[in-house]
């Protein structure tokens, strides 16, 4: 055999374990990182081990929501209702409308109970001297508008007259006007936090993204492909949120599903500042970036480095600042109605 020829069949073998060395990369670059299997009781055949897949139903339950908080005069219209004598729990909830909002606002009717001479929404078993019917003034969708103000004046009406009550509305044009300048302020000082975790090389199958999660106090939430991280207060608004393809959640199989990035949030209004969201989710998407192989951008794409998260926490504590100015502190219940 001439040297060409032995120079030819070396060149060839180098190019085929180049061509394996580049399939086998691609393929395990295209595979789903697994879940890490919990440690069995006892030693298993190898035969009848089983593969580790995103199950949510092993996932703890998401804490107990506290009760919605009463009506307040800083971001509702309250129209007090006098009655000519005290009226029954069964009396008020029979005549309640049948829905609680008016347009795309939340109201809401309340009693004050002869008992406890507190304000409260009607329950079975108790007097009530007083009501008070209460829209809310702005939330996400906008500010409450003149349609909106009439619905609700006419479904108070209905309720005010089927108790023998006399409802006293403000005037419309003027609570409108305060509605607008409420949402001004609210869309002015909105802030919805989200940054992108990206797979460097390998992808993550669901399970991989649970387990990793979980390993920070993560756990699922009510939708699939969601996450949250609880409040540390009981019944707090969820602190972060996680979420990933919510169709690779749902697969048949999950575990050869290819995820390649998720996304972490972070409802500035609706979490406490005392609880310091910020720096949890600014911990967090570092340790999920060492331990899943990852990179933190924006949602363009771009690298958020530590000089732009220390920019981003010191103008969250000026809006914090703004909020708690406005009897608005980030995690109260007016801030969480407002900004819903």
């Amino acid at each position: 055999m001439s040297g060409f020829t032995v120079g030819l069949a070396v060149l060839g073998g180098l190019l085929l374990a180049v061509l394996v060395a580049w399939n086998t990369w691609t393929t395990r670059r295209n595979t789903p990182r697994q879940p890490e299997a919990a440690a069995a009781a006892g030693p298993r055949p190898l035969d009848e081990r089983e593969d580790p897949v995103f199950d949510p139903s092993l996932i703890p339950p998401l804490p107990v929501m506290e009760k919605k908080p009463g009506l307040d005069a800083l971001i509702d219209v309250l129209t007090p209702i006098a009655l000519e004598g005290p009226v029954t729990g069964e009396a008020a909830l029979a005549a309640m409308p049948p829905t609680r909002r008016a347009g795309s606002k939340p109201f809401a009717v309340e009693g004050f109970n002869d008992i406890t001479q507190q304000w409260e929404m009607p329950q079975a078993g108790q007097r009530y001297t007083a009501f008070q019917a209460g829209v809310q003034l702005a939330n996400r969708t906008g500010a409450l508008n003149e349609i909106e103000y009439s619905e609700f004046v006419v479904k108070v009406q209905a309720f005010a007259d089927a108790i023998n009550g006399s409802p006293e509305f403000p005037e419309m044009l003027d609570e409108v006007a305060r509605a607008r300048e409420l949402d001004q302020f609210a869309s002015g000082h909105d802030a919805q936090l989200s940054f992108t975790l990206r797979a460097r090389n390998a992808a993550w199958s669901p399970g991989y993204v649970q387990q990793n999660a979980a390993r920070l106090g993560f756990v699922a939430g009510a939708i699939p492909g969601r996450m949250v991280l609880p409040a540390e207060a009981a019944g707090g608004h969820p602190m972060l949120g996680l979420s990933f393809d919510s169709l690779a959640a749902m697969a048949d199989d999950p575990a050869q599903t290819a995820l390649r990035s998720l996304t972490l949030t972070l409802d500035v209004p609706q979490v406490d500042r005392g609880e310091q969201p910020f720096v949890r989710m600014r911990d967090a998407a570092m340790a999920l970036a060492a331990s899943m192989e990852g990179i933190i951008t924006d949602d363009n794409g771009q690298v958020i480095r530590d000089e732009a998260l220390d920019v981003i926490g010191a103008d969250l504590e000026k809006l914090y600042d703004t909020l708690d100015a406005r009897d608005l502190a980030a995690g109260s219940p007016q801030a969480r109605r407002l900004f819903s």
